[in-house]
């Protein structure tokens, strides 16, 4: 059995913030307006989920999606760093954050490491490949590369050279312990494509990124 399964990365506000680590805030009408501009882009699924963030249930309702939110594919906890920029937290606590960038393990912020965030998001996927069809789901970005170190079984450390940019999708098909990857297609509305279905629309951007 072999699930085709979409991850897609939620808008972000318009108005460029210098925030390091997350902090649940809501999008604004811009963020909206791109991910509603892109839905014609996605292609409805039976089963879609997403991370359980404001902006990206709220990407996930522009994209015209019944997602459910589900706890497993929440971001990373940041503990007391949450909201914060990475500047502020390198200048009040430079030795601890470089221990939480080289070493996967760590969790010196009092929230999750990289590695447990990778060992909750792996355990849904892998709980995911026991189906079948297409799955889409609106995550947070370092929930979608943690997905896809488990899927490659590449080691934690491959996280943080991952580029996970606003609405665009990532492909994942196959079953636990046997994904295969395509990667980066721009969510493009189906009428910069010359009508095509979602599916065309698809296809056509799997026949580009071939070439």
């Amino acid at each position: 059995m072999t699930v085709r399964l979409t991850l897609i990365s939620p808008a972000t506000s318009g108005s460029p913030r210098d925030v390091g680590f997350d902090d649940d805030s809501p999008l604004d009408p811009d963020g909206i307006a791109r991910a509603e501009s892109v839905a014609s882009a996605v292609d409805p699924s039976s089963r879609a989920y997403t991370s359980p963030s404001v902006r990206c249930r709220r990407t996930a309702e522009a994209l015209g999606l019944s997602a459910e939110a589900v706890t497993a594919l929440a971001g990373c906890a940041m503990g007391r760093w949450r909201g914060q920029t990475l500047a502020a937290v390198a200048a009040a606590e430079e030795a601890a954050l470089g221990v939480w960038l080289s070493d996967p393990a760590a969790a010196p912020h009092g929230g999750e490491s990289s590695r447990e965030l990778r060992l909750r998001v792996g355990a849904w996927l892998d709980g995911l490949g026991a189906g079948s069809g297409r799955v889409t789901v609106v995550a947070e970005p370092d929930v979608i590369r943690a997905a896809l170190v488990h899927a490659l079984g590449a080691p934690d450390e491959a996280a943080g050279r991952l580029d996970v940019r606003p609405l665009t999708a990532v492909h994942l098909s196959g079953r636990a312990e046997r994904w295969n990857l395509r990667v980066g297609d721009p969510l493009v509305p189906v009428r910069a494509l010359g009508g095509a279905s979602p599916g065309q629309a698809e296809g056509r951007l799997h026949s580009r990124s071939s070439r």
